[in-house]
């Protein structure tokens, strides 16, 4: 397996620091709004890449993080007129609902900031003995002068630098660009004690504490979304390595989902929020739109392209729901080489798909020419492996529930539609405009739909 490193700006072999477990620290959510799109498509990107891992063998750790303290959150507290933490747990369930209905397996552990205050503090005392960090008063920064590989990440000199934007207090750092770890108590804002003061932690040094927590000094695999680079992922290189460790081996960064070519934010205005998506099409189409494109590559969001996704999954469905029909006994799947190949060259999900379509293209072959059910049963099972390893096997136990779901609504728009169609033939007909009531029934019949009429009224039924 080959895998694109930020930090080298390569492909790499991929070769886990203990054989046959791979580490993987995710950046998770800021918990202060519904996730859109462009949230969750790094939970899809790296759902993808575990589940591969796992069929390859390994055993994956993976965490992500829940951030539940942050500048955002609290002014969420004062627009939304309800306390800090309630604001986070509401949209931190909000989260989880949207990982869950888009298949995202669950993470090892989900840890949250507020649950790690004595990692954080003991982190900044190793940085502080080290020379790396200082407090003043309750605000301790990290110095990152003092750190020779800052900017390395991202490709960045510190002279070239902005201010660090987490802090207004310049004054009070030896250098503007120096970061906040801790930020002292304000009136109203919750607080932690520690031997500088009271306070709460700054966003970066959190990642890093939970990181080590969980685990070690040395991991993996460090993933998140590409403007997470600079300053967050920076920072933690900063401090985690500056305390004495190795921190992350690899580090990868899916793209934005964009729209009209910007990135997706609620700054923007045009966010996307998940929940109104999947009123659209379907959790399992939202999650195949999401994760066929590279993960490396902007995904350009639209209702158009969305809808031309989910028409090109409900193909495949088709496929193996007739194929489930025809051979419903299970055969043990096997992983196509070019599929395989195609996920080891840095999880190359386009490619891969194209393998994909190939064998439905065999396998609807097979079903149009009659062939032996366990020659159509070997080119299912086959099929739902692949189509598990991206987690959109419609099959799959937690897909169903959606299908049924999606069924019902679906009868229910046509029974209303059908409905409105008749009345108004039934009304044309009273009316003596016998050309218009003709005109409804033929397009009702153009549509599958077979009108029959009869003393009791109009039945309808879809023809076959």
């Amino acid at each position: 397996m080959r895998l694109y490193d930020t930090a080298t700006r390569a492909i790499r072999d991929f070769t886990p620091l203990v054989p046959g477990k791979v580490s993987m620290y995710v950046c998770g959510a800021t918990v202060q709004s519904s996730p859109h799109v462009g949230h969750i498509r790094s939970g899809v990107a790296f759902d993808v890449l575990a589940r591969w891992l796992r069929s390859s063998g390994f055993e994956v750790t993976l965490v992500r993080n829940v951030t539940d303290i942050d500048d955002k959150i609290l002014a969420k507290e004062q627009s939304e007129n309800r306390p800090w933490w309630a604001v986070a747990a509401h949209y931190e369930r909000e989260f989880q609902e949207a990982y869950r209905i888009l298949g995202c397996t669950p993470p090892t552990v989900e840890p949250r900031a507020t649950g790690h205050i004595t990692q954080m503090i003991t982190l900044m005392e190793r940085l502080i003995e080290r020379g790396h960090a200082y407090a003043v008063d309750a605000d301790v920064y990290f110095d990152v002068r003092s750190f020779a590989d800052y900017g390395k990440l991202s490709g960045q000199k510190i002279d070239d630098l902005l201010p660090a934007a987490d802090s207004a207090q310049e004054s009070r750092k030896k250098d503007p660009r120096d970061f906040a770890l801790w930020k002292s108590t304000k009136p109203g804002e919750p607080s932690w004690p520690t031997p500088w003061g009271d306070g709460r932690p700054g966003w970066h040094l959190e990642c890093s504490a939970m990181a080590q927590a969980y685990l070690g000094t040395a991991f993996d695999i460090h993933g998140g979304g590409l403007d997470l680079v600079f300053p967050h992922h920076e920072n933690e290189v900063a401090q985690s390595k500056a305390s004495g460790g190795d921190f992350a081996n690899f580090w990868l960064h899916n793209a934005w989902v964009t729209t009209a070519g910007e990135k997706m934010s609620k700054s923007l205005g045009n966010s996307l929020v998940v929940m109104e998506v999947v009123k659209r099409v379907r959790p399992i189409e939202l999650r195949w739109y999401l994760a066929s494109a590279h993960y490396r590559s902007n995904l350009e969001f639209g209702d158009a392209s969305l809808q031309e996704s989910a028409v090109a999954y409900q193909r495949i469905e088709n496929f193996v729901r007739r194929a489930s029909e025809i051979a419903p006994q299970h055969h043990a799947g096997s992983i196509p080489s070019a599929f395989a190949d195609a996920l080891n060259d840095d999880l190359n999900v386009p490619a891969a798909l194209a393998v994909l379509h190939e064998s439905v293209t065999a396998g609807n072959t097979l079903l149009a020419n009659n062939a032996k059910v366990s020659e159509i049963a070997q080119q299912l099972a086959d099929v739902r492996v692949m189509l598990d390893i991206l987690g959109v096997d419609p099959l799959a136990d937690m897909w169903t529930q959606y299908a049924s779901v999606s069924t019902e609504k679906i009868e229910s728009v046509l029974e209303h539609f059908v409905s409105r169609e008749i009345s108004a033939r039934t009304q044309a007909k009273q009316e003596k405009n016998f050309q218009q009531a003709d005109a409804i029934r033929d397009e009702l019949r153009s549509l599958g739909i077979a009108l029959e009429d009869g003393a009791d009224g109009v039945r309808w039924t879809l023809e076959k």
